[in-house]
């Protein structure tokens, strides 16, 4: 069980965002979702989230009915976000931002659960543990957006929602933290993994679709999809 999406239909005033949308983020796969700019990737982030209001469709997560539901509920739920641009508490230190990402969990269980779970972040993320008295504004783009993953995992999700991760950042550093997100895979979450890097993302995913205006064009496996001759010529420069 995961977030379905059937049908979704979301509007930005006279713009038709997403047009029709379906698609599944099954129990430990790693979902990815490609398009160009402009194809309404990030719009179905915000659909799930319930940042934006749908015109028609229907969202669940395991058996909760989340279509109407507020941001707020839908967190509590256990959908964290990992969003583009980071979006850190930038004059904060490292650790009080992934404090931040636990915030639901203060107040229901014991601190030291908490701190054995930061620790067991920074042995994730071993450069994070180095700066943890850092201010967040002051980090390097990748350890910002290892900071801004390391977050999310603070709240123990159960799905991650991640716009455009690579963004900005040197080959070297993406593969750092794609590396990252395969093993998360393996705790038993849903992924959604939102990227203009088609090859990148489609070699990690288990199953892709292909977003272009608002609708979905292709979908499948994901190592299918990335020896499709169409999606290679529209999304991979081939």
């Amino acid at each position: 069980m995961g977030i379905e999406l059937k049908g979704i239909d979301v509007f930005y005033k006279n713009i038709h965002a997403l047009r029709n949308v379906s698609l599944s983020v099954r129990t430990g796969e790693i979902i990815g979702l490609v398009g160009g700019n402009g194809a309404g990737k990030s719009t179905i982030i915000k659909a799930i989230t319930g940042l934006v209001p749908k015109k028609s469709g229907a969202i669940t997560f395991e058996t909760t009915d989340i279509t109407r539901m507020d941001p707020a509920s839908i967190c509590r739920l256990g959908i964290y976000t990992v969003p583009e641009g980071r979006r850190l508490f930038g004059p904060m230190s490292v650790e009080d931002n992934m404090k931040l990402g636990a915030y639901l969990r203060f107040g229901k269980e014991r601190k030291n659960g908490i701190q054995r779970d930061m620790e067991g972040v920074f042995d994730l993320f071993p450069r994070l543990r180095e700066r943890r008295a850092q201010t967040a504004g002051t980090l390097s783009g990748g350890e910002q957006q290892m900071l801004a993953i390391a977050r999310a995992i603070m709240g123990r999700p159960k799905a991650i929602l991640m716009d455009e991760p690579s963004m900005g950042l040197a080959p070297l550093i993406v593969k750092e933290i794609f590396g990252t997100i395969k093993r998360l895979k393996n705790q038993d979450t849903n992924i959604l993994l939102i990227e203009q890097n088609a090859r990148m993302a489609l070699k990690i995913s288990d199953y892709a679709y292909v977003l272009e205006s608002g609708r979905v064009l292709h979908e499948g496996k994901a190592r299918e999809l990335l020896e499709d001759d169409s999606v290679k010529r529209a999304y991979m420069g081939v």
